[in-house]
């Protein structure tokens, strides 16, 4: 039994869930929308280049889930399910998962996006245990703080093999499927690393290094 990990955004789903989370948020007015929105995108054009000050990053977006109660916001969030991540869901993808399903591989998707955005989207795959960076709760709200390590870049190696640690898992013919070059630490880690619709420097790396190049698209 090995693990099949597999990054979330424009990997399993055919865009940023994070990023679409900041548009949902000016769309529905529950954010100041201008400012907010050209930061967001700001932000997101960092982490396509590779400059993306991560915790920087986490306190941006992790700020407008301090300022409402966990209900609201789990509302919130079955709506941009259905209207946001619903239409991005890519069969080819959900084809793949249920592929290593069928195989009895240990399914699990590591992403730099905060959980709470991603864990439902992770169940929308049948896939429960989910690696992200973790929001500080307490008192059942969010604080608007990052607990422990995000998983972005080399924290997805630290943070998997904490958990690998825990659960008595390890890398022996182990595959990752990711699309970003900011996925290359953990990329290099795993048995069968898969590039997925992959940005330019992450294809330019796989075809120096023979890496398997697919897509769900």
């Amino acid at each position: 039994m090995a693990l099949a990990i597999f990054d979330l955004d424009n990997t399993l789903i055919a865009n940023d869930s994070d990023f679409l989370w900041g548009e949902f948020l000016v769309a529905k007015g529950y954010v100041d929308g201008k400012q907010f929105a050209q930061a967001n995108a700001r932000f997101y054009e960092e982490y396509k280049a590779g400059t993306l000050d991560i915790m920087a990053y986490q306190h941006f977006v992790l700020k407008p889930l301090s300022q409402q109660s966990m209900s609201t916001l789990n509302q919130w969030h079955q709506q941009f399910m259905a209207e946001y991540i619903e239409p991005i869901v890519l069969p080819k993808a959900l084809a793949q998962v249920e592929y290593h399903r069928q195989r009895g591989d240990t399914l699990l998707i590591i992403t730099a996006t905060n959980t709470f955005i991603t864990r439902p989207i992770g169940r929308r795959f049948g896939i429960d245990t989910l690696l992200g960076t973790e929001g500080k709760i307490v008192d059942n709200r969010y604080t608007g703080e990052v607990e422990g390590m995000p998983t972005f870049q080399q924290g997805k190696v630290i943070r998997l093999a904490q958990w690998m640690n825990e659960n008595n898992q390890n890398l022996t013919d182990s595959y990752f499927y990711s699309d970003s070059h900011n996925d290359l630490p953990l990329l290099k880690e795993v048995t069968h690393p898969v590039v997925v619709d992959g940005d330019a420097k992450l294809q330019e790396y796989a075809r120096q290094h023979g890496w398997e190049c697919i897509s769900f698209r």
